[in-house]
């Protein structure tokens, strides 16, 4: 007898033979899409469209660094007054082409007048002192010279009056002591007459040397005397060398100190490239190293003249100088764009630059995997980089891809799905 097989009504219709095989591929893949859409501490899911996304290559790394330089005078004097004053006119306006010589301005100092005026009264005192000085010596040397020719005179007489009483004394006929006293009086005399030499050589000795004295004492007046009125030339500020008043920081009635800069001569003709340049390349950077940069079509060639030691807000300076032709109009202030050759090129891994180093410092990186649905955060080693490029020495290989635009919403994750 065959049995009625009953068909199954309501929710038992789910579970036939029939639809079993309908179960068995159903349920893996409803499996897979839980996995995915499983909520987990260390997978984000984003935009795969608000990325930027590269491939790791292979090719030549140029190493050169991008910096920006400013068009400065080759030479540049400063303009500073040897003398201070008060402004008192101003001949030749900034950015005039001045000439060595040129007057630029003028200063009024009268405290400086003053002093001239009292110098030149102390060298006329001094010129007074002297000459009376002289004067007197001169007496002095007459007077000496006058006792001499009566000490002469009063020896002659002395004399005379010896010998005749060494005569009359010979024939006896005068006392021995008259003889004698006529003797001493002569050599007396003598001797008086010796002493009074020696005293007009030893006051003609003093008055030569008190007088050498006197007249470098005025001569030192004199040289004193023309550097003070040459102080007041100083008064007029002269342009050192041929070339472009720069700047001139003054105005009329300004009081100005002596030696502060007020201005500065730019050389017409010749310029140089002044940069500052990141800490980071301090020991990279050496005199000899050569930069270019474009203009207008064309490429211009320089070189590091100087590297300036002090490094300021991690910032140290470095001077460049043309190696051939200069762009036409150049003019001081104007910025140019170098790239700086640090070392020859040469093959490496490389990928583009991105904003992901500044939140990673290049210590690791996003990778995308086959699918590209799925990128797995990984660690990296980056070298040398350029505007373009970073070096990569660990951690990638040529044709894989990687995220290079800014992680800050990437938090602590490790698996990024796309």
């Amino acid at each position: 007898m065959d049995k009625i097989i009953e068909k199954k009504k309501g929710w038992r219709r789910l579970f036939t033979h029939k639809t079993l095989w309908l179960w068995a591929s159903i349920l893996p893949l409803a499996l897979i899409i839980y996995l995915i859409a499983k909520p987990e501490s260390n997978v984000l899911r984003v935009d795969k469209n608000s990325l930027s996304i590269a491939t790791v290559q292979r090719g030549q790394f140029n190493d050169y660094i991008r910096i920006s330089g400013r068009v400065q005078p080759l030479t540049t004097i400063q303009l500073s007054p040897q003398e201070g004053g008060i402004v008192k006119q101003i001949l030749i306006e900034e950015g005039a082409t001045v000439h060595a010589g040129d007057n630029i301005l003028i200063l009024s100092n009268d405290n400086l007048d003053l002093q001239i005026l009292n110098s030149e009264a102390e060298l006329a005192e001094k010129e007074n002192i002297l000459r009376n000085t002289r004067i007197q010596m001169e007496q002095q040397k007459l007077d000496v010279q006058q006792n001499i020719l009566e000490y002469r005179t009063q020896t002659q007489r002395l004399r005379r009056a010896y010998e005749q009483q060494k005569q009359l004394y010979q024939m006896q006929l005068i006392a021995r002591e008259d003889y004698l006293k006529a003797q001493e009086d002569y050599r007396l005399a003598e001797n008086k007459q010796q002493l009074i030499i020696e005293r007009a050589e030893q006051d003609s000795l003093y008055r030569g040397t008190q007088i050498d004295r006197m007249e470098e004492s005025l001569e030192n007046m004199q040289r004193n005397m023309q550097m003070i009125r040459r102080r007041k030339h100083n008064l007029i500020v002269k342009a050192p060398i041929d070339g472009e008043l720069g700047l001139l920081d003054v105005a009329l009635g300004q009081s100005i100190a002596a030696g502060t800069k007020i201005g500065q001569i730019n050389s017409v003709g010749m310029y140089k490239v002044e940069a500052l340049i990141d800490e980071h390349y301090i020991d990279r950077i050496a005199a000899g190293l050569e930069a270019t940069f474009e203009r207008r079509g064309d490429t211009y060639s320089t070189v590091i003249r100087k590297v300036y030691p002090e490094v300021r807000e991690g910032k140290f300076k470095a001077d460049f100088k043309f190696t051939g032709d200069q762009p036409e109009n150049i003019r001081a202030g104007q910025t140019y764009y170098l790239n700086l050759q640090l070392g020859q090129p040469e093959e490496a891994v490389l990928i583009p630059r991105g904003s992901f180093y500044q939140k990673t410092a290049g210590k690791y990186i996003f990778v995308l995997d086959k699918s590209g649905n799925r990128a797995v955060r990984r660690e990296i080693r980056i070298g040398r980089q350029n505007p373009q490029f970073y070096e990569v020495i660990e951690g990638l290989q040529p044709g894989e891809q990687v995220i290079i635009s800014a992680y800050d919403s990437f938090g602590d994750n490790d698996v990024l799905i796309l």
